[in-house]
């Protein structure tokens, strides 16, 4: 059964007045919330980036639906011992509700302590290694760790939850999707022309099969971005001006300031955004996608 989900820009708004957010979004019927990691927004127009750790548990205080983080980077600005303490603490203080969703990561707001920022398959890469970290911590016992990227010497999640989160990946890579099937427990993918999600979503499912589970058990998340108004050409105003970085159809990750991206919005055209963003005067507007393939949380902002 799908469900819609709220996903909080800190990007774009202030941590308190998301909070806000997040509670009418709940009482409205949405399911859970989703909440960006950032330490700059896209562009200067957003003006915010508040601390995804610190709102989540803020907006778990005031919410009673599932709660995310969409997504941290495990990788660059923390070490994956660090992610896995936050997210320890957050299931042990909202059992049940807490997921943790992973990538792997974006210049944007992994460069600012990073010496080198690599290619996109050593950050996948990274990204593995991190989540086989992660789990180990997450049994509870002492563990060490040395790898090809990472070092860990013994330690132990001293706060422990009954049962560990569920580790998510956001990924819009077939290859990335599949692999995430067979070691992770849901993937998180982005508004994209129908084929795209469909393809991976398949390989999701087929390394699930591989590794011998349901892929119907496991979650998939899709988040669409919606600009909403009361007319068409005001809701089109409106993406151009707040998420131009819906209508950019080239990679994103190795960008760095958000000046950059402001100039990079300049080239944007509203024919961008087709098959890419829902846009448009009329709430009752539906996803095409076909029910099968959007099993869990559907998450929108």
């Amino acid at each position: 059964m799908a469900q819609i989900g709220y996903a909080a820009m800190l990007e774009q708004f202030h941590p308190r007045e998301l909070v806000d957010f997040c509670e009418k979004a709940e009482a409205a019927g949405f399911s859970g919330v989703m909440a960006a990691d950032h330490v700059q927004p896209w562009t200067p127009q957003q003006g915010n980036a508040g601390f995804v750790w610190s709102f989540m548990a803020a907006a778990a205080e005031h919410t009673r639906g599932d709660i995310g983080p969409g997504v941290t980077c495990p990788s660059f600005r923390s070490h994956p011992a660090i992610i896995a303490q936050a997210a320890a603490t957050m299931t042990a203080m909202y059992s049940g509700r807490f997921w943790l969703g992973l990538g792997s990561g974006e210049a944007l707001n992994e460069h600012v302590v990073a010496s080198y920022w690599p290619e996109v398959a050593e950050r996948i890469n990274r990204m593995f290694e991190s989540i086989e970290i992660i789990r180990k911590l997450f049994t509870g016992k002492d563990v060490k760790h040395s790898g090809e990227y990472y070092k860990m010497e013994t330690m132990r999640l001293w706060t422990m939850p009954e049962q560990p989160p569920p580790i998510y990946v956001a990924t819009a890579g077939p290859v990335t999707a599949e692999k995430t099937g067979r070691v992770c427990d849901g993937i998180i993918t982005v508004g994209a022309p129908e084929e795209k999600i469909g393809t991976v979503f398949e390989r999701f499912e087929k390394g699930a099969r591989e590794s011998g589970r349901d892929p119907s058990k496991l979650h998939k998340i899709l988040q669409l971005h919606l600009s909403w108004a009361p007319t068409d050409e005001e809701a089109m105003r409106n993406a151009m001006t707040e998420w131009p970085n819906g209508g950019m159809k080239f990679p994103k990750a190795d960008i760095r300031p958000p000046f950059d991206f402001e100039q990079m919005a300049k080239i944007v055209r509203p024919e961008d955004f087709k098959g890419r963003m829902l846009i448009s005067s009329r709430p009752g507007l539906r996803s095409r996608l076909p029910a099968q393939r959007r099993p869990q949380p559907a998450r929108m902002d």
